[in-house]
């Protein structure tokens, strides 16, 4: 009975080394005595039990976290830098015989060329062309990870840690330009008003009627308000009549 027992033991330890099942988007280098021999997958996976042995590797989009680094820009601003990589792994073979740990290397090289590159720019431009600095980002990733079977897909910078004193400074100017923008505008606004009044004095001085027009209309206006007192000026067309006979007499 013990005898059965080892053996059905024995045997599970080999179904087990022998037979694996890899999921659809999971590959499997297989070593046979230690040579890669190939990828195999997905789906059920026949192995030679201790000859051959299987590397499961992942080739979904990874979304790896690059951790805060400390970046000097360079009109020389200190500031805190993070970002994700998104990357794949599109040669099983290569990223398991050609690096030791994809993963953590990728991640390295993700730190230094974020330190790198944004050290390149100064601060307005990192803090305006993002989307230049993903790609240059993006770009250089791609080209070191490519003999390790790796495609980098998007790098995306998630956020811009500035010293206090800086935000303060860059605080100080947004105000002061918006109140140049508010003083422009206010004078503009005041070129436009003297231009209609120009416009509207000449117009009134080419025609009497419109003048008196007008004057009544202010009349109306400062008469619908109760507590004004109004004195009303006999216009001069009126009282000339009068002054013309009494110089005649």
């Amino acid at each position: 009975m013990e005898f059965m027992i080892i053996i059905l033991v024995f045997a599970g330890i080999i179904l087990s080394a022998m037979v694996k099942i890899l999921n659809e988007w999971d590959r499997g280098v297989v070593l046979r005595l230690g040579k890669a021999v190939g990828v195999r997958g997905p789906g059920l996976i026949i192995l030679i039990p201790f000859i051959e042995k299987m590397i499961k590797v992942d080739t979904r989009t990874i979304a790896m976290d690059v951790k805060p680094q400390d970046v000097i820009t360079k009109d020389n601003v200190s500031m805190q830098v993070n970002a994700v990589v998104y990357f794949k792994v599109i040669s099983p073979m290569e990223a398991i015989t050609k690096i030791e740990d994809f993963y953590f290397a990728t991640s390295q090289l993700a730190q230094t060329t974020l330190r790198s590159v944004m050290g390149q720019y100064p601060l307005d431009d990192v803090l305006e062309h993002r989307d230049k600095i993903n790609g240059a980002l993006q770009g250089i990733l791609d080209k070191h990870t490519e003999s390790w079977g790796i495609k980098v897909t998007m790098v995306e910078v998630k956020q811009i840690d500035l010293p206090k004193e800086m935000q303060r400074a860059m605080a100080r100017e947004a105000e002061a330009e918006r109140e140049r923008r508010a003083k422009v505008i206010s004078a503009d606004g005041e070129v436009q008003r003297s231009e209609k009044l120009a416009a509207a004095s000449q117009m009134l001085a080419s025609s009497p009627s419109a003048l008196q027009l007008a004057y009544l209309q202010t009349l109306t206006e400062i008469a619908g308000d109760k507590t004004n007192t109004i004195i009303f000026p006999l216009p001069l067309d009126m009282v000339r009549p009068f002054l013309n006979a009494a110089n005649e007499n």
